[in-house]
């Protein structure tokens, strides 16, 4: 087995890292809420009840 040096370490590149993860979350609520806007739609007037 090939022991990398340190700059070869920070050149590798793929895998799951932070946008990611991030960019998944924020589609996922995104899709939650248009997904909740049709299940529990609100009226539009001024009905307080």
């Amino acid at each position: 087995m090939k022991k990398l040096t340190d700059c070869e370490l920070k050149n590798i590149r793929g895998g799951f890292t932070v946008w990611t993860f991030l960019g998944i979350s924020a589609l996922g609520v995104f899709l939650s809420g248009i997904i909740d806007g049709f299940v529990h739609p609100k009226s539009c007037g001024g009905d307080t009840q």
